[in-house]
């Protein structure tokens, strides 16, 4: 799998409000109504992932959900597959009430 190029990275950043590059990754911290909204969130984009084959490193306290996206076969880069990830988490998102 190949890395995109920075100019790749930045034009789908335009795309996906609320996502930022931080370093080689792809970050964004969702907040929710609470806890149960944001484990609602992950449960409900688990089987999605699952399907994907390809996971988020993610984190939840009480109602907010960071995330972190890269791709650990492309030595650590971000590519294609963590914006097909980002997107499906960012509608995820829309439907459980988080920003």
């Amino acid at each position: 799998m190949k890395p995109l190029p920075p100019d790749a990275v930045d034009a789908a950043l335009g795309t996906l409000p609320g996502w930022v590059r931080a370093g080689d990754a792809l970050e964004r911290t969702l907040r929710f109504p609470g806890f149960t909204g944001a484990i609602t969130f992950m449960h409900d984009c688990a089987p999605e992932i699952d399907a994907l084959d390809h996971h988020p490193e993610w984190t939840n306290v009480y109602n907010t959900v960071r995330v972190r996206l890269t791709t650990h076969d492309a030595g650590d880069q971000i590519t294609n597959p963590d914006l097909v990830l980002a997107r499906l988490l960012s509608a995820k998102a829309l439907l459980h009430g988080g920003a």
